[in-house]
């Protein structure tokens, strides 16, 4: 379903990536690892189309991502493809229901549509009870729920995650993890992991280890 080729890309005359390929079926969990400074959330916001490669080419859904201009680049992230960062990005005025409808209305959901959406999603993570508190009441195992609910409100094709768990607690890290898996069990959803978490990573479907940029190892777990 996700298909990198020869990805290569540098800042200055630092090359980061040095020729990565990867492919990724339909409801696999895939944690990518290796040191910082290895690539790994280059590589990651390449695939979610928020940074360009050098050289190479991004295929999801048999669609070549770099044949869509920026317009197109925005409308099929928006649709195909959640995030879920270290840090939530909830934005603090809006309801945690309100962040989570965000991406649905950008979409041209239904408004009414969307909200009932949304309202299953806090169903099904548990959190109905804290749907119309803000960012700054919840805690942080909640506000990183939220974030994965957002994540989901378009039905992506992938979601995106980069050092989900790094800011939690022992407990909430665990439970973030079971969360991606039973996520998978319902909605058959493709998760792509950098973590440094060595739990989440022999969990996942496969392990692949970026070194310098320039080498995949891909490890069963």
């Amino acid at each position: 379903m996700i298909k990198a080729v020869n990805i290569t890309k540098s800042f200055g005359k630092l090359q980061v990536l040095k020729g990565i390929d990867i492919n990724v079926k339909k409801g696999e969990i895939v944690s990518i690892v290796g040191t910082s400074g290895a690539g790994k959330t280059t590589f990651l916001q390449i695939i979610g189309t928020l940074m360009k490669a050098d050289a190479g080419d991004i295929f999801i859904n048999n669609v070549s991502l770099n044949k869509l201009n920026e317009k197109q680049l925005s409308k099929f992230r928006n649709q195909n493809i959640g995030f879920v960062f270290q840090f939530h990005h909830l934005l603090p005025e809006f309801t945690a229901i309100e962040n989570v409808c965000i991406p649905a209305y950008i979409a041209k959901m239904n408004k009414n549509k969307a909200i009932k959406k949304a309202e299953k999603l806090f169903e099904y993570l548990k959190l109905e009870h804290r749907k119309n508190h803000k960012p700054a009441e919840l805690s942080g195992g909640e506000q990183q729920r939220v974030a994965v609910a957002r994540a989901l409100i378009n039905n992506p094709s992938v979601i995106l995650a980069d050092e989900p768990s790094g800011n939690l607690d022992t407990q909430n890290k665990q439970d973030l993890h079971k969360l991606f898996f039973l996520l998978r069990e319902k909605y058959n959803q493709t998760f792509i992991i950098v973590t440094h978490n060595n739990q989440l990573a022999e969990m996942s479907d496969r392990i692949i280890r970026i070194e310098d940029g320039k080498q995949l190892i891909i490890e069963k777990s």
